[in-house]
């Protein structure tokens, strides 16, 4: 894929249990039904993504107790619909590109901390099979995470 010069870098995180489920959280304040999703966030200028994917993650959620599984090659980007109007698209973004990274978690589930950083992302938070991604994740979204969950099939067995 193309560099996407007006695409934002960005990261997102599946966080593996070690049964094989994954991490969803619920976005704080965004009303249903499309409001589960992965940990995600932008790429600061010169980090690395996976360095940004732990940071994400470490923020969002709390977890550091993880270990690398994979990630996706290359970009998936997605474009903002017509109507968004977050402060993204505002600095003149048409969408987001993203790497996508695989960790499982290795810690105690009382090391999830929704309020770890002062922008909290999430409200709630639960496992559940990856395969139900993309019928919760709001649908502009929605092709990106098919295209995660064929990427970390495997890794859900």
């Amino acid at each position: 894929m193309t560099d996407l010069p007006h695409h934002r870098p960005n990261v997102g995180v599946v966080l593996f249990h070690p049964d094989g489920r994954v991490w969803y959280g619920r976005r704080a304040g965004q009303a249903g039904p499309y409001n589960w999703q992965f940990p995600q966030g932008g790429v600061d200028e010169g980090e690395d993504p996976e360095t940004a994917a732990r940071r994400e993650l470490a923020e969002e959620t709390g977890v550091t107790s993880i270990e690398y599984l994979s990630r996706t090659e290359g970009w998936i980007a997605y474009d903002f619909p017509s109507d968004f109007e977050g402060t993204k698209r505002a600095r003149g973004w048409k969408g987001q590109k993203q790497a996508w990274f695989a960790y499982r978690f290795t810690g105690d589930e009382a090391d999830i901390d929704l309020e770890q950083h002062d922008e909290v992302e999430f409200d709630a938070w639960r496992w559940g099979r990856l395969a139900e991604a993309p019928d919760l994740i709001v649908p502009f979204k929605r092709r990106v995470y098919e295209q995660v969950v064929a990427a970390f099939a495997e890794l859900a067995r």
